[in-house]
């Protein structure tokens, strides 16, 4: 398992292309100078010390220590000692709808990316939770297993948007029997769902997949994305703004389908939050989700890590030794060749 000590430092990875493309604009320039100065065949001739690889390898050594410099600068950690560990708290999917309608922006920035910050901030309040995560449209997708890797989740929701699913729907239903199905045999009072949606054009029989998860001891919350006046729906047409409209040429409104979203909860034996400008929701599910009997698990992670910056700081000064050995100059004795012949 490796595990960087300074992650904020690979954007210093950025000045190896700058580096690069210095390098090549002063080649260019150089070429054009000897042009001016006179004919490059004749003129490399009459300069018999100059070398013309070593030029190259000193910025080849320059541009490896950088590399290496900036690697030591992360600071990578090895995990040295792999242990069991004991941890308390419940399993959890979000399933999210990353459907068109999710782009209204009825609730700012808009409803897909409003989600996805409440999201953010509920897995910075997990603790000892496992927290997957289901996006979903015309069909239901596992984007993440569960897992007590929070940056990962992160990064993982990051990537969520509405071209992440190329069908089009709200396959709620679908979501949670995907779900339920992912959690396992384990046992059975410690698991739930949470479906972020605007449910509007919902597929399927949403309310009866909650009621099977609820038998199974799967507790199903619910969460409306939208306001009540709805909103219309944005797209991006020949590189125009504009929000789509349907057959007769009228903008379509997309609204909250709040009534389907509480018989789902309902059957679901868990709670609904209708979002707003001011709030998501999700503390009020954060608060059920606390009421949920949590199980001890035990599991396999790594305890202690080793750092491996040395490492990297040691080839770095390596090759900065070898760039200062290495004059741009060609030994003498090349003096004792006859370059021009007789």
């Amino acid at each position: 398992m490796i595990q960087f000590g300074h992650i904020e430092f690979f954007w210093a990875f950025l000045l190896i292309i700058v580096f690069i493309a210095l390098y090549l604009g002063y080649i260019v320039w150089k070429k054009k100078a000897w042009q001016r100065f006179g004919d490059p065949n004749i003129t490399g001739r009459m300069v018999i010390l100059k070398s013309g690889s070593r030029p190259f390898l000193r910025f080849l050594f320059l541009l490896l220590a950088l590399t290496f410099l900036i690697g030591g600068l992360i600071d990578p950690e090895v995990g040295s000692r792999l242990e069991k560990v004991k941890r308390k708290g419940i399993d959890l999917y979000i399933a999210l709808d990353v459907s068109n309608s999710m782009l209204a922006q009825d609730i700012k920035p808009n409803r897909l990316d409003r989600a996805k910050m409440a999201i953010s901030n509920l897995i910075d309040k997990l603790n000892g939770d496992r927290v997957g995560l289901i996006v979903f449209a015309g069909k239901a997708y596992k984007q993440l297993p569960l897992t007590t890797d929070y940056s990962a989740a992160k990064l993982f929701l990051s990537a969520v948007d509405t071209k992440i699913v190329p069908t089009q729907g709200t396959a709620i239903g679908s979501a949670i029997n995907l779900a339920a199905a992912s959690f396992g045999e384990n046992d059975k009072h410690n698991k739930a769902i949470i479906v972020i949606t605007d449910g509007e054009n919902h597929q399927g029989d949403a309310i009866a997949a909650a009621k099977a998860a609820a038998a199974k001891g799967i507790r199903v919350f619910t969460i409306g994305m939208g306001l009540p006046g709805g909103a219309p729906i944005p797209i991006n047409k020949n590189g125009n703004k504009t929000f789509l409209k349907n057959q007769k040429g009228k903008i379509v409104i997309t609204r909250l389908n709040e009534k389907m979203l509480q018989e789902i909860a309902a059957a679901g034996k868990g709670a609904y939050a209708r979002a707003n400008n001011a709030s998501v929701g999700l503390d009020k599910i954060l608060q059920r989700l606390n009421k949920i009997q949590k199980h001890e698990i035990e599991e396999k992670q790594f305890t202690a890590y080793e750092h491996r910056f040395q490492y990297f700081l040691a080839v770095a000064i390596f090759f900065l030794i070898l760039e200062l050995l290495l004059v741009e100059r060609k030994p003498k004795w090349t003096n004792k060749i006859d370059f021009f012949g007789k």
